[in-house]
């Protein structure tokens, strides 16, 4: 381990690198994450299997069987549902562990000294997990249904990263948040919910009126769900709508990281 010194004045200078420096402090609460999440329960890993084809199934039946709600192109409903629940529940999951990262982490940011952003976004790159697995169930249900995805599928992993930085800038701001005022954790499941709903995760954005589409593009997940959607099933992407996502990711991921790096040197006494 590198030898790591503090000094006044400096640590806006050091900070970054001393990120790399405790870079295995990184895989090791990673690693430690995926493994304590379903040691306790009682079918393991397994929920990761279950929870999004529940949801999967529910939406189909409330969006396409009760709304009559269009899919997209030649893709069948499930697909069309089950290649936004992708990086749905990958937001979803981020934000939630994330917020709570450093409550319960609250021993080691009291007594050790290392850069706290360490832990929020090891909690994050936890969620990849359960984006693995989906993946795998999404590829298994594009075989049932005898649908074989183009070229775009190649772009997967450029809308994988944006995802990811989508849930780390509010991941960000919540982790912060919740050391000073606790009943954010109260807030998150109801954020998450309506979101689940707000969000084109059982539709199309492309039911959502021209005149409208960009106002409903603040929300980046929007982007994020319509770029995975493009990729995995073909089709058009509303371009502006998609840059104006970008966007607001850029935005949520300046303020979720400016917000932490000023309140992250009062974290150790207020947690």
């Amino acid at each position: 381990m590198p030898k790591i010194v503090i000094e006044a004045g400096h640590s806006e200078r050091q900070y970054w690198k001393d990120l790399w420096h405790f870079r295995e402090l990184f895989y090791f609460l990673a690693w430690r994450d995926i493994l304590v999440r379903y040691k306790q329960t009682l079918i393991g890993i397994a929920w990761a299997v279950i929870r999004p084809l529940l949801t999967m199934a529910i939406l189909v039946v409330v969006f396409n069987k009760l709304a009559k709600l269009p899919s997209d192109g030649t893709a069948p409903y499930p697909i069309l549902v089950f290649a936004a629940m992708l990086p749905w529940q990958f937001f979803s999951t981020s934000l939630s562990e994330a917020s709570n990262s450093l409550v319960v982490n609250s021993n080691l940011i009291s007594k050790v000294y290392f850069p706290r952003l360490v832990v929020p976004a090891s909690a994050v790159i936890t969620s990849l997990v359960d984006f693995a697995i989906s993946l795998g169930l999404l590829a298994g249900l594009m075989v049932i249904y005898q649908f074989a995805p183009t070229w775009k599928i190649l772009t997967l992993p450029l809308f994988t990263l944006l995802a990811f930085l989508a849930a780390l800038g509010p991941g960000l701001l919540m982790t912060a948040l919740n050391v000073k005022y606790r009943d954010v954790r109260y807030i998150i499941p109801f954020i998450v919910q309506i979101g689940l709903y707000i969000s084109p995760v059982g539709f199309s954005s492309s039911i959502v009126p021209e005149k409208w589409r960009l106002i409903y593009s603040l929300n980046p997940m929007v982007g994020v769900i319509d770029g995975f959607r493009w990729a995995i099933l073909g089709g058009e992407i509303y371009m502006p709508g998609f840059l104006v996502a970008i966007g607001t990711t850029i935005v949520f991921l300046w303020l979720g990281l400016n917000y932490f790096r000023k309140t992250e040197r009062t974290f150790a006494d207020v947690i």
